[in-house]
């Protein structure tokens, strides 16, 4: 995904002077043909007025101080190299981005709307390919420095050129960013470019150009950088925690956008790298929320002495997201994955039915769909808007791309259907393969063989299930569980053969459409395209899906693209829920109403202290 090619000419915009013509104070008024605005949208009008107060999922009264303990979020992870998550090397500590300030800032309310932070005005020109950024000039680093228009340009520079690929990726259309003055950056686009890097601009984190002329920025370190932001990095240990404490004179803590947030006096992420131990140290105290991802723990697992006296609290969390993608993927990268009949033959020895009975307390629904709980989910046959989309492409895709998608198949619940076995069979002979003394050999004479490769046993008791009816089969497969740096190493060299991976998918998609399913992420190392697909008809429809103008036209395309991405059998889709499954000790203050996008724990609720000596909470 990397576009470090195209930037030999531009690589030092952000240290050359401004021609002379362009260093002026940013005039009153807009240019003719300009807009100005408080905020940025992808597609409508922005929910709240330009004199909002405050979100209204907010205590605008809320308390400063305690301390929020949590795991880091999902994968596992054991301990961390690196406290620089925007670049490809190490194993980043959980939550830094909580240190910096970007240009603006989301509403946890909205999708795809962005409201002034650095940036208090954004002046957009008639072409929408230039975007000029008036800053707010109270801006301060933590160190007192002052925030400007020249360290926004350096970073943004810095990370198109030595960022993260998926980071580099969604910058490909950054033509250049110059600080015109002090308070004043404007942003140059590229013609065609993707609907959403306007939003992605202003939302990067932003550097100090000082701090990294001394530093390295594209080396791991556990040295704390300089941020800008409500948090700063505090007392840190790998293997252990990271914890990052408030700045209490923080620049912004007044702005609309930060007000009745940030409350925590520190946030700290307490690693376990196993969900069992991690909740064991939830029950006794030592660390206060916990986001339930085991369906037999929610169910049978609490009943312990300060949940049934009610210390601890359960609560279900409605989840608004788009419910992403998570199941068994396929690296066609592998010679054994490359014909599609052998891919799905493979997932109906899985069987969803008994899994989820047995396993998950009938807790879930079973994923269909790249774009599941959501409008862009292909369903049923395809309307004429997809079929504008697809007819140019009819004798580049399966004709089920036509009819109505492909389901996963529904089994007796048995734990071994016998019929979907037998169906599996079939396909793999019609795919050439063939079954002597019990192995199943590959038309090229290898055994068809391969390896589920995890960073934690979590999901050995689904997957052992699913090896069971695979070997009934004559397909022997593995589990291989390795530690998390070196689970990160493989993923980026796309070294493994079937991976578990949930990736969540932006409620309007554009630029994570091209680091999951482009032919060019296919050939980039670190990128997020597991599976490997390299297909043109999807390149096609993710290329008009970054320029899509009304939600309507996104929702035809993206639905487009499911049916082509479903088609190619890329991945044995798992299952969700579209709630967030919630537990905490009863020491938290909490707005009336949770934001539509988000459980915002960290964001908005409180430490009440007659809570905690109530309960006589012993915990940090």
């Amino acid at each position: 995904m990397t576009r470090r090619g195209a930037l030999s000419a531009l690589s030092s915009l952000a240290g050359l002077a401004a021609p002379g013509w362009m260093i002026r104070p940013a005039p009153a008024r807009a240019d003719a043909g300009e807009t100005e605005s408080y905020g940025l949208s992808i597609f409508g009008e922005l929910a709240e007025k330009e004199d909002f107060p405050h979100f209204a999922y907010v205590n605008p009264n809320a308390p400063k101080g305690g301390v929020l303990v949590m795991e880091p979020p999902p994968p596992e992870k054991s301990s961390y190299d690196s406290l620089n998550p925007y670049i490809l090397r190490g194993n980043p500590a959980a939550g830094v981005g909580l240190i910096y300030d970007t240009l603006m800032t989301s509403s946890l309310d909205e999708r795809d709307a962005l409201y002034g932070l650095v940036a208090k005005k954004v002046r957009i020109s008639a072409d929408k390919l230039t975007y000029t950024f008036l800053l707010r000039k109270e801006a301060r680093f933590h160190d007192g420095t002052p925030l400007t228009a020249h360290d926004v340009a350096f970073s943004l520079e810095l990370l198109k050129t030595q960022g993260h690929p998926m980071i580099s990726q969604m910058l490909r259309d950054l033509v250049g960013a110059q600080a015109v003055a002090d308070d004043v950056l404007v942003v140059t686009l590229a013609p065609g470019r993707a609907r959403e890097l306007p939003i992605i601009v202003a939302s990067q984190p932003i550097f100090s150009k000082a701090y990294y002329t001394q530093h390295r920025f594209d080396e791991t370190t556990l040295e704390p950088p300089l941020g800008s932001s409500a948090y700063k990095i505090g007392p840190l240990d790998p293997g252990r925690f990271i914890s990052f404490q408030r700045v209490p004179d923080y620049w912004a803590k007044d702005l609309p956008v930060n007000v009745g947030q940030a409350n925590f006096e520190a946030i700290r992420f307490d690693y376990y790298g196993d969900r069992n131990v991690a909740f064991e140290a939830f029950k006794a105290g030592s660390f206060t929320v916990h986001e339930e991802f085991t369906s037999a723990i929610w169910a049978k697992g609490y009943d312990f002495p300060a949940f049934r006296d009610g210390r601890v609290k359960r609560e279900e969390i409605p989840d608004y997201n788009i419910s992403g993608t998570q199941g068994w993927f396929f690296n066609t990268r592998r010679s054994v994955f490359k014909d599609p009949r052998v891919r799905e033959a493979l997932g109906y020895a899985f069987d969803f039915e008994w899994t989820n009975r047995n396993l998950m307390y009938d807790s879930y629904k079973r994923t269909s769909s790249y774009f599941e709980n959501s409008d862009l989910e292909a369903v049923g046959a395809p309307t004429p808007a997809e079929l504008a989309l697809l007819e140019p492409f009819r004798d580049r895709v399966p004709a089920e791309v036509f009819g109505e998608p492909f389901q996963p198949p529904v089994s007796d619940g048995s734990g071994q259907d016998r019929a979907l076995l037998r169906k599996a069979v079939d396909l793999l002979t019609a795919a050439g393969c063939t079954r002597k003394n019990g192995v199943l050999y590959l038309p090229d004479g290898k055994p068809l063989e391969f390896e589920f490769l995890y960073n934690s046993s979590m999901f050995e008791r689904h997957t052992q299930p699913f090896i069971k009816n695979l070997k009934l089969i004559g397909v022997n497969a593995r589990i291989r569980v390795v530690d998390a740096a070196q689970y990160k190493a493989r993923l980026d060299d796309f070294d493994y053969d079937v991976i578990m991976e949930r990736v969540r998918i932006a409620y309007s998609p554009g630029e994570e459409l091209r680091i999951m399913f482009s032919s060019e992420a296919a050939r980039t190392k670190g990128s997020q395209n597991v599976t490997g697909v390299a297909d043109p008809v999807v390149d096609a429809l993710i290329e008009k899906a970054l320029v899509a103008n009304s939600r309507e036209e996104l929702a035809a395309i993206c639905r487009a693209l499911d049916r082509v991405q479903i088609a190619g059998r890329y991945w044995i889709p798992h299952y969700y829920k579209p709630t967030h499954w919630i537990a905490h000790w009863d020491v938290f203050g909490r707005p009336g109403r949770y934001p539509r996008f988000d459980t915002g724990i960290a964001a908005t609720w409180w430490w009440d202290d007659e809570k905690a000596r109530k309960i006589n909470y012993a915990g940090r």
